[in-house]
């Protein structure tokens, strides 16, 4: 290559664009700490990919399918609503989802299948944090490693624009409750919040932060 040509480290024009490319660099590092900080610009429903499981916006047409994938009274027997195997009860539960705009449709990649759902809710610009909730699979997919997936995809995007996720299970569901210590989240509090039906239920709430995260990310691969 010779000395000066367009593509030469002493290039005039090299040494022009390297000084531009870095200073977009700063700018998008920049951008994204920004975005954290105000929560500006969070996608609820964005698709998510990963190896095992594709997240996809919840549609109206894929209600038999995710009822299928619910109706195993065994989801939802440490669930507070432990009835939501039932096809009316499920349609308030999927209808809810809709409503929110942000739900998911979990879809195991290999099959092309619904096996499951889960939904960003209570977004919270002031206090720069979201919850991740509503969330179920299929028995054949318990086990740690699709839910850690499911996680990871969920945690990664949202810690893109806040500082902290929050999980609210009810109290008796301590499987759900394992399941987020798995993958590194922290009781925050218990709390007593209305269900569905107006009742009010005891609950426990946990969180993870963006640092946080980022020590227990690279176990949640495995």
């Amino acid at each position: 290559m010779q000395a000066g040509s367009p593509r030469s480290p002493e290039s005039p024009r090299y040494v022009k664009l390297k000084a531009v490319n870095s200073k977009l660099i700063k700018n998008n590092r920049q951008s994204g700490s920004d975005r954290r900080r105000t929560g500006v610009g969070f996608d609820l429903q964005p698709t998510l990919k990963g190896e095992l499981i594709e997240l996809r916006p919840l549609r109206p047409q894929d209600f038999d399918s995710l009822f299928s994938a619910a109706s195993d009274p065994k989801i939802w027997e440490q669930h507070p609503e432990s009835d939501r195997y039932q096809r009316e009860v499920f349609q308030g539960f999927f209808d809810g989802a809709l409503e929110s705009k942000g739900a998911f449709a979990i879809i195991e990649r290999k099959s092309g299948r619904i096996i499951g759902s889960s939904r960003y809710c209570n977004l919270d610009l002031t206090n720069r944090e979201v919850e991740i909730g509503w969330t179920f699979l299929e028995r054949e997919f318990w086990g740690g490693t699709y839910n850690r997936e499911l996680k990871q995809l969920m945690l990664e995007h949202a810690f893109r624009f806040v500082d902290r996720v929050v999980f609210v299970v009810g109290e008796q569901n301590l499987r759900s409750q394992k399941a987020l210590a798995k993958i590194g989240a922290d009781f925050l509090k218990k709390a007593q919040l209305p269900a569905a039906d107006g009742t009010i239920r005891r609950n426990v709430v946990f969180a993870i932060t963006a640092k946080s995260y980022r020590v227990v990310a690279p176990a949640a691969q495995h």
